[in-house]
């Protein structure tokens, strides 16, 4: 039976948040027993956004060292960079070409993104779904780990994929999303009704993986909590909830003992605990970021083999869908 295959790329933006850590990367560590994964930094779709050129290589850098310190294998999982795979931006124009302006002017990321780069709102803004959507079709993917404001993009690219094939039969595999039940949404420490976000003007809100020790420390005795001074895992008090997932999914306590550990204790007892359950969890991560960052030419070796297999797996779909339209192919 094929093994089957997850997709999941990310912009290459600075450090990478607890957030991803909890929501993503945790699951993803499971996920490579069960599938054959592929990982891109995804550093075409950050071109929608003007670059400094010296320092967007150095974060596309460091980003995938940060995927390695995080504990995934190169061996188990194929990492690479989306730009050294070719066929991604070619199966983006052929599937703008069966995707319609209507479709693309209802994504809320577009009209988002719209609003915060008013001086460059770009054609690449407006078709980034499609190039969203190539970068998953052109693998077969079965299952892609998104989180709720991923899932309109997953939907058009399900849709793209069973237009294409209604027209020329199965070619591209229709997509499931992958949604972790527990940790899937870590929340912004100074606003916990939004996710924690690279992105957040407020930097207190989110706990960077780079971060040093006393750096979260503070900013966990500064998260908001409440005024209602018991600790529940309630939606009615967003913060303490927040602060009692992120110790749950990284202590592997469930929420039950959690809340149970904190009887009769009040809200800077549970910062405290947060604030040394994260830490003590990302020393191991910062310790192999400094060991890979000093060894530059393993960190080389693990992408471009990356490429070499994404590569190859890439033309499979690609000489399918030539085929499909006709197009002469060379021999």
């Amino acid at each position: 039976m094929k093994e089957k295959i997850i997709f999941s790329g990310a912009q290459p933006t600075g450090s990478l948040t607890l957030g991803n850590y909890i929501g993503a990367i945790q699951n993803w560590k499971a996920l490579e027993k069960e599938y054959q994964c592929l990982y891109s930094i995804v550093d075409l779709h950050s071109l929608t956004v003007r670059q400094d050129p010296k320092e967007f290589n150095r974060v596309c850098l460091s980003f995938l060292v940060q995927y390695l310190a995080c504990g995934l294998d190169p061996v188990k999982n194929i990492l690479f960079f989306q730009s050294h795979v070719p066929q991604h931006t070619e199966l983006s124009w052929i599937l703008n070409c069966y995707t319609y302006m209507g479709e693309l002017g209802r994504m809320t990321q577009f009209k988002e993104k719209s609003d915060k780069h008013k001086d460059n709102i770009n054609s690449g803004l407006f078709t980034y779904p499609v190039l969203q959507a190539a970068d998953i079709l052109l693998y077969k993917t079965d299952v892609v780990p998104v989180g709720e404001d991923q899932k309109q993009h997953l939907e058009l690219t399900r849709d793209i994929a069973l237009r294409f094939n209604q027209v020329y039969g199965d070619t591209f595999t229709v997509p499931e999303h992958h949604i972790p039940k527990v940790g899937a949404k870590i929340m912004s420490l100074q606003d916990p009704t939004k996710k924690m976000s690279k992105s957040d003007e407020d930097s207190n809100g989110t706990i960077f993986l780079m971060d040093s020790e006393d750096v979260i420390v503070k900013k966990i005795k500064r998260a908001v909590t409440d005024n209602e001074g018991r600790i529940a895992y309630s939606d009615h008090q967003p913060g303490v909830k927040n602060l009692i997932t992120i110790i749950s999914t990284l202590s592997g306590k469930s929420i039950e003992a959690v809340v149970e550990s904190f009887e009769g204790k009040g809200y800077g007892a549970l910062k405290t605990e947060a604030a040394e359950v994260v830490n003590e969890t990302l020393k191991p991560f910062k310790t192999r970021y400094e060991d890979y960052t000093n060894n530059l030419d393993y960190v080389v070796s693990v992408y471009t083999k990356g490429a070499e297999r994404a590569s190859e797996m890439a033309e499979t779909t690609m000489r399918e869908v030539r085929e499909s339209l006709g197009l002469i192919t060379l021999k």
